[in-house]
Order: structure tokens, then sequence, then C-alpha cells
């Protein structure tokens, strides 16, 4: 599979014009003049794309959409569209997002599949803002301490549109908080030698942990850790409260912790007592209820 390193060897590969800057490149697509159709690539940096009636041949459903699509590094992407759409693109460098912290938003990492969908009054607002973005890209280095806001508003604008629609599309989101709570209650039904983590749960949906992990706290208000954390500390609870007789290292290798040590910790952060401690004052509970 080919990796591309830097902005103006991927450029010559699908056709667009030459980077002026080695770490922030931006453009608007040329159909015509693009490769429309690639086997799988990988890059070493962010892509923001921008498209306007975008078709891809290989969708389930083939039909034109407006929508933000991502890439990001260590991730394999290929297509086959049509070469009627139009839009725009930005290229972001680690090196300038590791140097510019606020740069950096949850949704790069997404995939391709969970594109943004804009509304007509979005493109719009996105559009006016690249306009603007373009005449500072085109001047010389001298403004680029000016773009660089220019690019975290627009990439800020992106994070909000998201937000909207997970609002929008609450049936459709609310699904994947059901399906991830019904496999967090399945999880240790089956064989496992590992506590439950995000990864796995993204995995399960078919879904990048980042987009998982923005869903899950949109809609519970807690990141996906933290449910999986409250889902670990319940059923801990239950099998001391359960097993009376029963060794919190044993409840540790049951539960899939590794080292026993590490569950005491984390019991303890999550419940402030060890479960030593919590498993005496259920057995005091119960004594003083039978007495």
């Amino acid at each position: 599979m080919t990796k591309f390193t830097d902005f103006k060897t991927f450029n010559q590969y699908i056709g667009a014009a030459q980077p002026l800057d080695n770490d922030i490149d931006m453009g608007y697509y040329d159909p015509l003049n693009m490769l429309l159709k690639s086997e799988p690539v990988m890059i070493d940096f962010y892509i923001v794309s921008f498209k306007v009636n975008f078709t891809d041949r290989t969708a389930i459903d083939p039909k034109p959409k407006t929508a933000v699509f991502l890439n990001s590094p260590e991730m394999s992407f290929e297509w086959n569209v049509e070469p009627d759409f139009s839009g725009m693109y930005i290229h972001i460098s680690k090196k300038i997002i590791e140097e510019n912290r606020f740069l950096f938003k949850n949704y790069l990492d997404y995939g391709q599949h969970e594109a943004l969908f804009l509304t007509e009054s979005e493109l719009k607002e996105i559009s006016t803002l690249f306009n603007m973005m373009i005449n500072y890209y085109h001047e010389d280095k001298k403004n680029f301490s000016v773009l660089l806001p220019y690019v975290n508003v627009l990439l800020s604008l992106v994070e909000a549109f998201y937000k909207r629609q997970f609002s929008a599309n609450t049936k459709q989101y609310n699904q994947i908080v059901i399906d991830f709570q019904q496999s967090l209650n399945d999880y240790y039904n089956q064989p496992m030698n590992q506590t439950p983590n995000v990864q796995y749960f993204a995995d399960k949906l078919g879904l990048t942990p980042n987009y998982f992990g923005d869903i899950i706290k949109h809609f519970t208000k807690k990141s996906a850790i933290e449910n999986i954390h409250e889902f670990v500390i319940k059923k801990a609870k239950e099998l001391l409260e359960k097993k009376p007789k029963m060794k919190s290292v044993e409840v540790a290798y049951e539960l899939g912790f590794e080292y026993p040590n590490y569950f005491t910790k984390f019991f303890r952060k999550n419940v402030n007592l060890t479960p030593k401690e919590y498993q005496m004052e259920v057995n005091k509970k119960l004594i003083s209820k039978t007495s």
C-alpha cells in the first residue's frame, strides 16, 4: 500500500494543485483533472474535505451528498467517485497540530464513513470562511500567523455542526447508545481475559473510537470510559455482595484485571473503599438486618 508522507507527492497523485506550504495546504477540487479512482492508500497528515454533490460509486447508497469527509494518519482509504462534484480541502500536518494543540478536534480521527452532512446554511458559512482563508494562504508568509486562527474557526465550526447532526438524528444515534449498553451487559457473559475498553466497543459497532466516544458523551453526558468504569464497578460490587467469601484477587481476575493490585486501586478510587473494606461494610449491614 502506498503511503504519502507529504502534501506534494499526495497532490501529484490525486491531481490537485501543488501546495504552497509544508504544514497547511488548501484548495478547491477540480474533479475533471483529478484521480477519480484509487486503490487503498495511507497518508501521514490530516485531510478535511468539503464536498458538494459528491457521489461515491462504492457506497451502499450511491446518491449525491454534500458532506465533510475526514482522513487521518495511518488510516487507509480508497475511492471511486463520479466527476461532477465540487468543493474544497484542507491538509494539516501532524507537526502543526502538535505545535498548536488547540487545532486538534476529536473528529479529525473519524473515519470516512462517519461524515458530517451539511445543511445549506452550514455550507454557505463554511464556504464564506474558506474563501477568506484562501486569500491569506496565497499571500506571502507574513500572514501565516493570521491563517492559523481562521483554520481554528473552521475546525471549530465543523465540530459544532457535528453536534447539531447528533442532536438532529437522535433515533439513529440513540440506537448506538442502546447497542453499547447491551454490549456492556453482555461483556462478562463470554470468555474474556481483559477488562472492557473503548476500542472493543467501537470495533463491535463498526465505528472509530473518537466517533463512538463523542456520540456516547453527547447522549449520556459521560465519556465512554466513564460508562465502562461505572459498569465494571457495578459488576465488582455484585460479586463482592453475592459472594462474601470471595477474595478481591479472585474478583479482579474474574473481571479481567491482569494485576489484582490495579483492581484494588481502581475500586478504591471509584468507591472510596478497598474491595475488602466494601465487603466488610456489606457484611455488617447483613448482620444488622438479621439481628
